[in-house]
């Protein structure tokens, strides 16, 4: 006959021990006995039900709101019938049955970070769980967690996970997987790391309303951008935001498309499920798709087809990203905005021509010059090195392309000066943006007037004009497949 944990007995017992210790034991035995009430419930079934309480449990553990809800009303009658609802348990939850439910059917000690039981993980976009040890991104540093999760519960964690994806097997030492609220999960396990070092990595989105008067204040723009870039977004430009992971492209690549026209339609490819457009912007007709690698190559020609007014590339990384924006805008396709890795605007036309040469084949200096004419400007970012918590956009680069002279440019419009702490602006548009600003019903004046008194003000030194020399004039010794 299963035996009914006493509590207080237990208490009485073990009064020599510290009570952090008391409280430790005693909630591991309540969670014990929380567990043989269900074990006692899966033995009494058949084999259909507990396919049921199988594919119940998965769903649970991913954070589905149905199956969440069932196990904690079931924790907290079991545990209000077993009068061991005023039991210890560990601070970093907020209650008894959130504790039970994150150690044996949830995320274990990681569950306040992802669900924010705490107000210091709310914006905490990142969690490092190293073997046992749990650290997170709070204001901007990683910081170690009192809570720890042992080796046989991180193996069950993982099982757990993998059960939401079957493709997945046990055995490989690397995993990607996600949450239902969108969490990204990436596992390293196995012959990967070392021996008790398994590693999981959380990535959370943290949703953000921004404007670019905020983004002044917290000195990640300069002033005068805030009046420059809404300009900018009239007039229709394809833009680049490019940066290291945290430099905040994604959360300024979200800014700027909240200033578009709520009118036109669009299409969002990302690499994972990443920004919730229909949270941020509900009343904007965006197509969110969900693609990488070969599955983003089967549905490209259908994309290809699509009748949206702009796309938005999240995450470009591979190949077939890098071609299917570069097919997309071709066909005359504006407003389009994408984020890619990448620390240096005047690498990543060479980076996204290379990529689909090594891929696709074709003339290296005609993909090249191809990136060149289809986007307008790169916008970088990065994270300030002596406080993480702030972004700083460090530079804005036009991209040209002149096909009578068959001649690439870059030209630095914007460069922040790390020591001045100050932004250094030059107002020379090519005739090219400003054509392309009053076709799309921009205002080629406003753009040259803002940017000349951001220039005056603090005017750009140094080289501006930039011909790379990767690319060959006139297909001079050019790169073909």
């Amino acid at each position: 006959m299963e035996k009914t944990f006493d509590l207080e007995s237990y208490v009485r017992t073990t009064a020599g021990d510290s009570d952090a210790q008391v409280g430790e034991e005693a909630f591991r035995r309540i969670c014990e006995a929380v567990r043989l009430v269900f074990d006692s419930e899966w033995n009494a079934t058949d084999e259909i039900a507990r396919n049921r309480k199988l594919a119940r449990e998965k769903r649970a553990i991913i954070g589905y709101e149905q199956e969440v809800g069932f196990y904690k009303v079931k924790i907290r009658e079991i545990l209000h019938a077993r009068k061991l609802a005023d039991g210890w348990f560990p601070p970093w939850y907020p209650d008894l049955t959130e504790a039970v439910f994150a150690e044996l059917y949830g995320l274990a000690g990681l569950a306040p970070w992802a669900y924010d039981m705490d107000e210091k993980y709310r914006y905490s976009q990142s969690a490092k769980l190293i073997g046992d040890r749990l650290y997170c991104l709070i204001d901007g540093k990683s910081r170690l967690q009192p809570q720890r999760i042992p080796e046989d519960r991180r193996q069950q964690l993982k099982r757990t996970l993998l059960l939401a994806t079957p493709e997945e097997r046990l055995e490989y030492g690397f995993h990607e997987v996600y949450l239902h609220n969108g969490i990204r999960i990436t596992i390293y396990s196995g012959s990967r790391t070392k021996k008790g070092q398994d590693v999981m990595v959380f990535r959370k989105y943290v949703l953000q309303s921004r404007t670019f008067e905020e983004m002044v204040r917290l000195r990640t723009i300069p002033p005068g951008a805030a009046e420059l870039f809404p300009c900018m977004v009239k007039a229709g430009f394809n833009v680049i935001f490019a940066g290291q992971v945290r430099s905040g492209k994604t959360t300024f690549l979200q800014t700027w498309q909240s200033y578009e026209d709520p009118s036109l339609e669009g299409l969002a490819v990302a690499t994972d499920p990443e920004t919730p457009w229909h949270e941020l912007m509900p009343d904007v007709p965006i197509m969110q798709i969900v693609a990488d690698g070969d599955e983003l190559e089967g549905v490209a020609k259908s994309l290809l087809r699509g009748d949206n007014d702009y796309v938005l590339l999240e995450e470009m990384r591979d190949a077939a990203a890098f071609k299917l924006v570069l097919d997309i805008t071709s066909t005359g396709t504006c407003r389009s905005k994408a984020t890619i890795h990448d620390n240096d605007a005047l690498n990543i036309p060479y980076k996204m021509a290379s990529k689909i040469w090594e891929k696709y084949g074709g003339d290296m200096d005609a993909i090249t010059a191809q990136v060149f004419r289809n986007f307008d400007f790169v916008l970088e970012f990065c994270q300030h090195p002596l406080d993480k918590r702030r972004k700083i956009m460090t530079g804005i680069t036009e991209l040209s392309y002149d096909p009578r002279e068959d001649v690439v440019s870059a030209t630095r419009i914007c460069r922040y000066d790390h020591q001045r702490d100050r932004w250094e602006w030059n107002a020379a548009l090519s005739a090219e943006k400003l054509a392309k600003a009053e076709r799309n019903g921009g205002s080629p004046a406003r753009l040259t007037a803002v940017l000349q008194v951001l220039a005056r003000s603090d005017p750009l030194t140094g080289e501006q004009v930039i011909h790379p020399a990767y690319y060959r004039q006139g297909g001079n010794a050019c790169i073909s497949r």
